[in-house]
């Protein structure tokens, strides 16, 4: 079975999110020479081999040639978000990316000019956008793409039972460097402060909740509270999968989250060991939404909103993008598929111009999807076409 990381199935029906449904699968068709072309048939993990070494961050290329999707109503209402971002950012700033400069009218304009192409498959879009290709990962275009979700975690207001771990806003109030996760979760160096906003019956949930930057807590009445990404401790973000792969004793079967999780309860003597080598800590505060939002302070759309860079790519970009489509009869990347997306979110682990993060979703089959997402694909981003700009082949 052939899977598109968009619609991922697994053999069964679609999963559906907070968001409402992931959309369905984009156009297929995104190599020059063909799907069946042995010169551009990606790798297992998706890269492109034979891709030439770029020179720029941001290459100039030519829509003409894209198979581009049909702009549906959910991408439009992500668009619309995009319009609010840009207006709620208190500075309208131009940026420089190497040799690219782009502008917060470019943003705007790209932007309406993709709504006004809503619900067709837009033919002329080459004579009013242009492509800027990302030069990746490895400066041959290879962008790792993965996944992240909005989780629902069960909690108590007071510590009782098995629900004692707390998960706290921020310290307004402290002298010097914040402490560490080892120093917070085994030192209990925030204990009394008053900034415990919830208590969990699991410190692997209430870390998965970190990294993902925000989530619902859910009391037993049934009562939902949004907890919003309210800063960090200021330590960099390390990896815990990266830790427990290059150990020599124990490896989990795989890597992905519910594979670490299920490692953790297995080993349960080495959670504590195991998390404390991230010493990267992420505080929240409490939220009157129904809604998750993301850095760019707008609601985020399940399989079109992505976390970014934002010092290569800005809030409120529109990009395409060729997704990585994995068949799990073969274990490989199969494919690369075309979709449009939104930059709206930033992440501690989404560092440089070679790796993005689409939001899935909320809740445990968001969570399923997400986890499955790691493999490599191409990254354009789009601005009104502009006279001087030398365009190559697009694909």
């Amino acid at each position: 079975m052939v899977i598109t990381f968009l619609a991922f199935t697994l053999g069964c029906e679609q999963p559906t999110t907070g968001n409402g449904p992931l959309p369905p699968p984009g156009e297929r068709d995104t190599l020059s020479a063909g799907e069946g072309s042995h010169s551009h048939l990606p790798r297992r993990d998706g890269k492109l081999a034979s891709l030439p070494r770029m020179t720029e961050v941001y290459q100039p290329v030519g829509l003409d040639t894209f198979n581009l999707p049909v702009i549906d109503g959910q991408f439009v209402e992500a668009l619309e978000n995009n319009l609010d971002l840009l207006r709620l950012q208190p500075r309208k700033k131009n940026q420089q990316v190497g040799s690219l400069r782009i502008t917060y009218e470019e943003l705007e304009e790209t932007i309406r000019t993709l709504i006004a192409w809503q619900h067709t498959k837009p033919f002329g879009l080459n004579e009013q956008l242009e492509a800027h290709q990302i030069w990746g990962a490895d400066q041959r275009s290879n962008v790792r793409f993965t996944g992240y979700y909005t989780p629902v975690i069960q909690v108590r207001k007071e510590p009782k039972g098995p629900y004692q771990y707390p998960l706290y806003d921020r310290p307004l109030e402290w002298e010097g460097a914040l402490p560490t996760r080892e120093e917070i979760e085994g030192g209990n160096a925030l204990k009394g402060m008053g900034l415990e906003l919830a208590y969990a019956a699991d410190k692997v949930d209430i870390y998965y909740m970190q990294v993902q930057g925000s989530g619902f807590v859910e009391y037993p009445n049934g009562q939902l509270d949004l907890l919003a990404y309210n800063g960090n401790n200021r330590y960099p973000y390390r990896s815990i999968e990266k830790y427990i792969a290059d150990r020599d004793d124990i490896t989990p079967n795989n890597l992905s989250i519910s594979g670490i999780r299920n490692y953790l309860k297995q080993y349960a003597a080495l959670r504590d060991t195991i998390l404390f080598q991230n010493p990267s800590y992420t505080f929240f505060t409490r939220k009157r939404s129904s809604l998750p939002k993301g850095a760019g302070s707008v609601p985020l759309t399940s399989g079109y909103s992505i976390a970014v860079d934002r010092r290569y790519i800005p809030l409120g970009s529109c990009l395409l993008a060729a997704f990585p489509v994995y068949d799990r009869k073969k274990n490989r990347v199969v494919r690369h598929e075309y979709r449009f997306l939104v930059a709206q979110d930033v992440g501690g682990a989404i560092k440089g111009p070679g790796h993005i993060d689409l939001y899935t979703g909320v809740g445990s089959e968001a969570a399923k999807v997400a986890g499955r997402i790691n493999f490599y694909g191409r990254l354009w981003l789009l601005l009104p076409k502009r006279p001087q700009a030398h365009f190559i082949s697009g694909e």
